[in-house]
């Protein structure tokens, strides 16, 4: 055989290994539970990954949010203890705290000396449908779980929500008693108005068509509205960041300049108030620790 002729069988050995590499996933490593204290899920190798640091801030930071907060803390502590709680949809206006309520709320509960600690498993929504396939693997399991799903909603013809549906309550085997999910949204019913209006228009019974995409919210026992805040939540909001890393900026001139960023933003959130201090640690040559 010419070396001509070994050079190309070597080369199409090659292309042939690539090609079974890319059609089969690498195994999944071993799943270690005990090796964080918070995960994503990955459903195309269902696998856990650890996360070795969570990006949150500290719960006394988030202002304006009072009774929500103490809701959502309130009922994760009792799944900590291993107590009845419910699912939470977390919905609402944008930078108000939503998804960091969550994270912060998940770090407070197990810093409180409660039964059990608890893992936080965030899911992305683009692997909602695989909702099933990681029930199953945390089911029975001695740990308890928050399921994380930031910015939840669907739309057009998507129909990954009955998975979701299923999984948190209608399946035969239901949500496992380890498992808690809570979900952010923009939305209350996690589907636009226009999808809704549609479903409405077209269908032989209206009301039933709407009734199973609306049901979706249902399947949340808490429903907690983040709204718009006001100039004195804002402030409050940048006066606390302002505090905890200790910029040491004279009081009237970050009123001042706090309320002309939020002016340039069009708009006022917890989200414009944390840009704005960053801005100003920035000029101030510091870092945020």
């Amino acid at each position: 055989m010419s070396d001509e002729l070994i050079r190309l069988l070597a080369d199409r050995i090659d292309a042939l290994v690539r090609l079974v590499e890319r059609a089969v996933p690498p195994a999944a490593p071993a799943l270690d539970l005990d090796a964080a204290e918070a995960f994503v899920w990955h459903a195309d190798r269902g696998w856990l990954q650890p996360v070795a640091r969570v990006n949150r801030v500290a719960l006394p930071l988030l202002k304006g949010i009072d009774r929500v907060r103490d809701i959502l803390e309130d009922n994760t502590a009792r799944f900590a203890n291993g107590y009845a709680a419910n699912n939470a949809l977390l919905w609402g206006a944008r930078g108000m705290g939503k998804s960091s309520l969550v994270k912060a709320v998940h770090a407070s509960v197990n810093a409180g000396g409660h039964r059990h600690r608890l893992k936080l498993v965030e899911i992305h929504r683009e692997d909602v449908d695989s909702l099933p396939a990681l029930l199953a693997l945390l089911a029975g399991r001695p740990q308890r779980f928050i399921l994380f799903c930031d910015d939840l909603s669907f739309d057009g013809d998507d129909a990954s929500y009955k998975s979701l549906k299923a999984a948190l309550e209608g399946g035969i085997e239901g949500r496992p008693d380890n498992v808690i999910l809570y979900a952010t949204s923009n939305r209350r019913h996690l589907l636009p108005r226009d999808m809704i209006e549609n479903e409405r228009s077209t269908a032989i019974n209206p009301h039933e068509a709407v009734e199973e995409k609306v049901s979706l919210s249902d399947r949340f026992g808490l429903w907690l509205g983040f709204h718009k805040c006001s100039q004195d939540d804002y402030l409050a909001m940048v006066e606390a960041y302002a505090a905890h890393f200790e910029l040491g900026y004279p009081a009237e001139r970050l009123r001042a300049e706090a309320l002309e960023w939020a002016t340039t933003r069009g708009s006022r959130s917890g989200r414009v108030a944390w840009q704005f201090i960053q801005d100003l640690a920035g000029r101030l040559g510091k870092a945020l620790a």
